[in-house]
């Protein structure tokens, strides 16, 4: 869930037309050489996978690819075919094509699907967050088991705004109570109408930010406008390396907006037999350091993800 790519990963990357809910939306994707096998690489399946394939879908931010490929290669050395369909965009977009059932299974992160399901809930656990959000998911959708890796949304701030307000590592979210009317907030355009974004920020901490600049979920954009100063704050992922890298602050949420959030496969409740026990073999391995590691080699260091993905896969003992 950190920092975006271009054009880093080996795969042929296409445009692909995915129909959700009669509304025909063009979006980016991406087929793995060995799967994408469609006869028409422009027009998305209009199922979930037909003869016991798994089609993948990811959001539009590279961590949300490295997962992707995770679960993709975890079911290959199962003997599953895998077809892949990343960059797809938000939530708002990639569960809508989950519910049609032309994605079979995406990465999720617990906290932020219950809150995109339900932006009043409110949870106590990893486990009732995952109840909660079992309980609102649409009929044919279900939650595989929740791993231990952990990657959250966050207001992080530049150095020189750190030192001016005198922010560290202990500062809270709420200290940006009596100084957030003068500093501009960058995210994804999505984080403007969020609870977990600006409606909570004002609604459960009280602040108003000068103006807000609509960036990226996190990605290159949302570092390379803090980094330069066109932003004092922005929603970067707590996994995300630039943070240490640049010197920025990530400030704690004290009142808990943006909750658990647990990397967790969501599927399609048709997946075929042995497919969800691979998957909740890769979360049982998962980390928040693990992840923290596979972000690193990809956004800092530029690596392939889906290279990254099996070599992961291979030292964790999921595939040969």
């Amino acid at each position: 869930m950190t920092s975006s790519f271009t054009s880093t990963s080996s795969r042929t990357r296409v445009a692909a037309v995915l129909v959700a809910s009669a509304t025909a939306v063009t979006l980016s994707a991406c087929g793995s050489s060995s799967s994408s096998n469609s006869s028409n690489p422009l027009v998305a399946p209009t199922t979930a996978g037909a003869a016991g394939t798994i089609t993948i879908g990811s959001n539009n931010f590279a961590e949300s690819t490295i997962l992707a490929d995770i679960y993709g290669e975890a079911l290959k050395a199962k003997g599953f075919t895998v077809k892949y369909h990343a960059n797809i965009g938000s939530r708002e977009i990639s569960y809508g094509l989950m519910k049609s059932g032309q994605i079979g299974l995406m990465p999720e992160y617990n906290g932020s699907l219950l809150s995109y399901l339900d932006p009043k809930a409110t949870a106590t656990s990893v486990a009732d967050t995952d109840a909660q959000t079992s309980a609102k998911l649409a009929p044919n959708l279900q939650l595989l088991t929740p791993s231990a890796a952990e990657d959250k949304d966050s207001l992080t701030v530049d150095g020189p705004t750190a030192k001016k307000y005198n922010l560290t590592a202990a500062s809270t979210i709420s200290s940006l109570s009596k100084i957030a009317s003068s500093l501009t907030i960058g995210g994804a355009p999505e984080f403007q109408t969020r609870e977990q974004g600006l409606v909570g920020l004002q609604g459960k901490y009280g602040l108003k930010f000068k103006a807000f600049k609509a960036l990226d979920a996190g990605g290159a954009l949302s570092e390379a406008a803090l980094k330069n100063g066109d932003v004092q704050v922005a929603d970067i992922f707590t996994t995300d390396s630039s943070i240490k890298k640049n010197g920025w602050v990530t400030l704690t949420d004290d009142k808990s907006l943006f909750g658990f959030q647990n990397v967790v496969p969501l599927a399609a409740k048709t997946l075929p037999s042995g497919a969800a026990d691979a998957l909740n073999a890769v979360s049982a391995k998962l980390t928040t350091a693990a992840l923290m590691d596979l972000d690193s080699q990809v956004g800092a260091s530029g690596a392939d993800p889906l290279a990254v993905a099996d070599a992961w896969l291979k030292a964790n003992g999921l595939s040969s």
